[in-house]
């Protein structure tokens, strides 16, 4: 029977993001033709052709972004595997900071990781803003923080990018009131702010009907059809009815999430650090 490499997995799932096998070489410390042969490798086992040439950039075929996504979750499980018989003896506290509506939306993942590989370690969760997070992570009161990228900033490591939504209650037209009743987070957050550039820029008239920092308060708000709100595709589930251009509103931006950690190592923060990118790297592309 035929097998897949999760090395060769590896390097698919580099190929599959670098414009080229040359950048993904360089990505992965493998020469050019090592990647090219490894991809050969991976096309006679599966018995299709993964990519297709489009101008200088080779694009993945629809086989290929079919294992693609079998090839994020065996290296996946193949990582989790070997951390549970060979993990590290490690073990302390590690101070993790992250806005709340993160910590519902991606944390329970990264947690279940992290402690499937490292069931001894401590874990204290902040949960705040990002402009919070990152004080309290400049002074020292943080070892790790995940915010949403306000700026750019030379110590983030940019996980994950994610597409703003409109939506609305299911079973409501709060979006036909004028002025339009909005459910936005406090000033500073980067959520509203798009929010409410979009709608001036399109010189839509609002009224901010409630605003707050917990993302459970908001959607509840939303749900009784009492405002409208911008949230992240992933985010927008049950209850909540998607808006846009049909609906006569402007389209909205996407954000960048960071990673930041704090000026001390140890192998604790170093361990959350990779479980954190290696869940992002896994997560599955939201469709609207």
């Amino acid at each position: 029977m035929r097998s897949l490499d999760p090395d060769i997995l590896r390097t698919f799932m580099v190929v599959a993001e670098a414009p080229s096998y040359a950048e993904a070489g360089q990505r992965l410390n493998k020469t050019q033709s090592t990647v090219s042969v490894q991809m050969r490798r991976l096309e006679e086992i599966v018995g299709v052709e993964l990519f297709e040439k489009r101008g200088r950039k080779n694009e993945l075929t629809t086989p290929g972004r079919e294992l693609l996504d079998y090839a994020i979750r065996i290296v996946r499980l193949n990582d989790e595997a070997v951390g549970r018989f060979h993990r590290p003896a490690i073990s302390g506290r590690i101070r993790i900071g992250t806005p709340d509506d993160y910590a519902e939306t991606y944390l329970p993942e990264i947690f279940g990781r992290f402690a499937r590989t490292h069931p001894t370690v401590e874990v204290s969760l902040d949960c705040r803003s990002s402009e919070f997070l990152i004080r309290s992570l400049d002074e020292g009161e943080l070892d790790i923080a995940l915010i949403t990228m306000m700026r750019p900033d030379p110590r983030a490591r940019i996980v994950h990018r994610e597409q703003l939504q409109w939506v609305a209650a299911e079973g409501c037209e709060s979006e036909k009131a004028s002025p339009l009743p909005l459910a936005v987070w406090q000033p500073g957050c980067t959520w509203r702010k798009i929010t409410l550039e979009s709608l001036e820029g399109a010189g839509i008239p609002y009224r901010i009907a409630y605003s707050g920092t917990n993302a459970v308060a908001l959607s509840m708000v939303v749900r009784q059809g009492l405002a409208i709100t911008a949230m992240p595709l992933r985010m927008a589930g049950r209850g909540f009815r998607l808006l846009g251009s049909a609906e006569g509103l402007p389209a909205l931006s996407s954000f960048d999430i960071g990673l930041l950690r704090g000026a001390d190592a140890n192998p604790v923060v170093d361990a959350f650090y990779d479980h954190v990118v290696a869940s992002f790297e896994a997560l599955e592309p939201i469709a609207a």
